[in-house]
């Protein structure tokens, strides 16, 4: 089993940065690809980011190639997901998950973590 919790969300304004942080508890993370989510108000949870158990491969929605980066540090059992250039629209509940099914955007994850909020003021 293992435990995910996310942290570093908050209020940004449009334009600016934030780095987000999932820690791994229990067995370790470092044997499976990890993944970003996120879930805007009134809508469905969303794929952002995932990156390989080594942390070579990584993989992004089309839409946030470019602003947003994923990386992990397995000595920390601990991924990242830097944003920049953050918009309005990126505002929601970003989530932590570990072990996939299959397809990281569509299949099921075994472990999500509780969620971070991220606001971004216009």
């Amino acid at each position: 089993q293992v435990q995910l919790a996310e942290s570093g969300g908050g209020l940004v304004q449009a334009g600016g940065s934030l780095t987000l942080s999932c820690a791994a508890s229990g067995r370790t993370s470092g044997s499976t690809p990890m993944g970003w989510f996120r879930q805007a108000p009134g809508k469905g949870r969303e794929f952002v980011a995932a990156i390989g158990s080594g942390g070579s491969s990584r993989f992004y929605d089309d839409s946030l190639k470019g602003r947003f980066t994923i990386s992990r540090d397995n000595a920390k059992n601990t991924v990242y997901l830097q944003m920049n250039s953050l918009k309005p629209e990126d505002t929601a509940v970003y989530y932590c998950a570990g072990d996939p099914d299959g397809d990281y955007a569509t299949s099921w994850w075994s472990y999500w973590g509780q969620g971070t909020q991220v606001t971004v003021s216009s």
